[in-house]
């Protein structure tokens, strides 16, 4: 086996001496090194989302009337971690739930264009299209090159507002390319511009501390479930300034006539629960191991996944696998594929979903300019030993299917 360029660090425990893998209860069967798509609950945010639920079901006329406060004092809670005010921040379903609400609240703007970039998530993108359509307008796509720096990144969007800009749409850090886009700078010009800024920060809670500091934005949307580790479905929506006040959740209910964002809170028979069990598990993190001492072992895992990796991957192809970002992430890292594999996105989800089912690795995969990567994304339950065995038995197997094009399904 290669020796990695960068030591692995030693794993994180819980206070009797487990590894921190045994707070949480994913299947020991998987090497599980894909934090980023879609989570993973410790155990004791899980049971006490399933005390919530009993709750709920015991006494469901008791439940619902109340339930509107509870959402109150939890975003309280939220908005305390994210360093915002609670009355700037709206809890939703997820970070696509927040666009949508944004989308579907704005102001008719008839003509106008919306601007995002080549680094967008897919769902907003086609939410932006969408609105377009409905304002008779257009969509314009900033093309920033992926190893672009923060200054070539914000002229590339710059470049494509006019005065027939109407929104503005960046992601804080993107979900295919695993990189930061300038949102402090492109904020200021939209501020100056006068044109209204969606800020997607699906990826950024737990990773940064204060992650809304010095950026003044009209909309910010985040996921909780990501790295802060909350039952899925619960995400925060902030707000600042007069638009605020134009947005609405996407199911009207008895709230409707309250301000933002208490009007969010009162959503009529939906299982919230998820909603108030994020504080748990923001909470055990916090209590375990401190969230200074998470974002330090999280990156330092990820340098060291990554140079494995890389390395793995050069030992056979003789190339160098290291992706240049431009603006690199903590806890999450590209590392190129081999030509010929994973060229669409489409291809990126089959690869992805083969790798699983042969390998027993749930990775996350992605294309960016008809080129394929391998993004890993690691949290405290994971250690060195979880890439040791991507490197041991899906690096060669990759190299060889790349080479293979029909072993890899489009679907």
């Amino acid at each position: 086996m290669l020796t990695s360029p960068v030591a692995p660090p030693r794993g994180l425990t819980l206070s009797d001496g487990r590894p921190a893998r045994a707070a949480w209860s994913l299947d020991p069967r998987t090497i599980h090194i894909n934090h980023g798509s879609f989570g993973a609950v410790p155990v004791v945010a899980q049971e006490h989302q399933n005390q919530l639920r009993a709750q709920m079901d015991a006494n469901p006329v008791a439940w619902f009337p109340a339930l509107p406060a509870m959402v109150k004092s939890t975003r309280r809670e939220v908005a305390k971690f994210l360093g915002v005010s609670e009355n700037d921040t709206a809890l939703v379903p997820n970070a696509s739930a927040g666009a949508s609400v944004v989308f579907s609240s704005l102001p008719a703007k008839i003509g106008l264009e919306i601007v995002v970039t080549d680094h967008g998530y897919g769902a907003v993108t086609m939410g932006a299209e969408r609105l377009a359509r409905r304002w008779n307008g257009t969509v314009r796509t900033a093309h920033i090159p992926l190893d672009a720096t923060a200054a070539e990144a914000y002229e590339a969007i710059v470049a494509e507002l006019s005065a027939a800009t109407g929104l503005i749409i960046v992601d804080h850090i993107s979900s295919p390319t695993a990189r930061f886009l300038p949102v402090q700078s492109v904020a200021r010009e939209a501020r100056r511009r006068g044109i209204p800024l969606l800020v997607d920060g699906a990826h950024v809670p737990g990773l940064y501390e204060d992650p809304l500091n010095k950026l003044d934005c009209d909309f910010w949307i985040g996921n909780l479930h990501k790295f802060g580790c909350a039952p899925r479905g619960t995400s925060v929506l902030v707000a600042r300034g007069p638009l605020a006040a134009e947005l609405y959740p996407l199911i009207d209910s008895w709230g409707a006539t309250e301000p933002f964002p208490d009007r969010f809170d009162t959503q009529g028979t939906l299982d919230l629960t998820s909603y108030l069990a994020t504080t748990t598990a923001l909470d055990f993190i916090g209590r375990t191991w401190g969230w200074d001492a998470v974002r330090t072992y999280m990156s330092d895992l990820a340098d060291y996944a990554e140079e494995t990796i890389t390395a793995a991957f050069g030992a056979i192809t003789g190339e160098d696998h290291h992706v240049d970002v431009g603006m690199p992430v903590n806890a999450l890292r590209l590392v190129r594929l081999p030509d010929g594999i994973a060229t669409t996105h489409d291809e990126a989800d089959a690869l992805r979903d083969r790798v699983l089912r042969e390998l027993g690795v749930e990775g996350a995969f992605t294309s960016f300019g008809g080129i394929g990567y391998f993004r890993l994304s690691v949290h405290v339950y994971n250690t060195a030993a979880d890439f040791d065995y991507f490197v041991e038995h899906c690096v060669a197997a990759l190299t060889e299917w790349a080479q293979v094009p029909s072993a890899t399904p489009s679907s």
